[in-house]
């Protein structure tokens, strides 16, 4: 009986001894096992469906006001639009599964594609990556892109994951964003006119355009200001879309190399698809031939970090 006790004894003590070196809460090889791990039950598989687009959009949490206190130029500021798109291409060089990106306003949407296994395609892990390294390449590119305004205060941007099945439901959401710009800025570029040139107020703006079809906006800003919209920049008319291309400049022979293409281009008619068949087939980068002085200030800012040796190198893809 005594014997019996003594190894009882024996065996409580040693499993305490190992509860306690289970307590260690880091090893080397990552989370260590404790009697408290049970708690990972209550994490949810947010994996995402498999072999379709995942989509990630971007939007300026309360940026009417941010655009107001940081005083951007109306009704279309180049410079913080450009931030908004180097902030978009320093997330295409971190997710190489990132084919395609678009913006416009406040707003940026991120395609992956659909064989994509970043993060094991779990959705809070990319939208959080996303979004938290896009809106610290906002912030970190402010004083670039916006040398003469002080940031205030910091931007925010919250973000959703949308899927698609279809190759058609994805040019079908791209071409929605895309139809909103117009209706947007057409609508944005009368009213700022009405307000800046003419000298009406806000209220009185609204007033003037209330009931208006896009013909009468057109026709507007013809008569009153001499503006014809459709010669306005592309940018403004049309957002950005980013492209991965293989860059080869004709007058500079030494540079041929891949990097973020913005183009302005019409993604509701067939032949941008047309042009850059690599988005829905087997994906690999087309190529974009230019000239030095045809460069866009988003690729120079690229070529000028190659130049320095500042290049971060690129993901491929994330597991963890």
């Amino acid at each position: 009986m005594g014997l019996l006790r003594y190894t009882i004894f024996h065996l409580l003590k040693r499993s305490s001894e190992i509860i306690s070196q289970q307590r260690v809460l880091h090893t080397s090889g990552g989370m260590a096992c404790s009697r408290f791990e049970y708690v990972k039950n209550y994490e949810q598989d947010d994996s995402v469906l498999p072999n379709v687009w995942i989509v990630i959009r971007l939007d300026g949490k309360g940026f009417h006001k941010f655009s107001k206190a940081h005083d951007f130029a109306k009704p279309n500021d180049v410079n913080a639009l450009n931030l908004m798109n180097i902030a978009a291409v320093t997330v295409m060089e971190e997710f190489r599964d990132v084919i395609l990106a678009y913006g416009q306003s406040d707003e940026y949407s991120f395609i992956f594609r659909k064989e994509t296994n970043v993060f094991n395609r779990r959705a809070a892990k990319l939208l959080t990556y996303v979004t938290s390294l896009f809106t610290s390449a906002y912030v970190f590119n402010w004083n670039h892109w916006m040398q003469n305004k002080t940031l205030h205060y910091p931007p925010c941007f919250d973000g959703r994951v949308v899927l698609y099945p279809s190759d058609q439901n994805l040019r079908d959401y791209l071409s929605w964003r895309q139809a909103d710009v117009h209706i947007n800025n057409l609508y944005n570029t009368a009213f700022w006119n009405l307000v800046l040139q003419s000298g009406l107020s806000n209220q009185e703006a609204e007033a003037e355009l209330r009931g208006t079809f896009s013909a009468d906006k057109n026709e507007l800003l013809f008569t009153k200001f001499g503006i014809n919209y459709n010669k306005l920049p592309p940018m403004f008319r049309k957002g950005t879309i980013l492209l991965r291309k293989r860059v080869k400049i004709s007058d500079h022979d030494s540079l041929n190399r891949q990097l973020i293409v913005p183009v302005h281009d019409d993604m509701i008619r067939e032949k941008f698809w047309k042009d850059h068949t690599e988005l829905l087939g087997k994906y690999k980068p087309g190529d974009y031939e230019t000239t030095f002085d045809g460069l866009s200030p988003i690729l120079k800012t690229q070529i000028e970090k190659l130049s320095s040796g500042d290049e971060k190198p690129q993901n491929v893809e994330c597991s963890s």
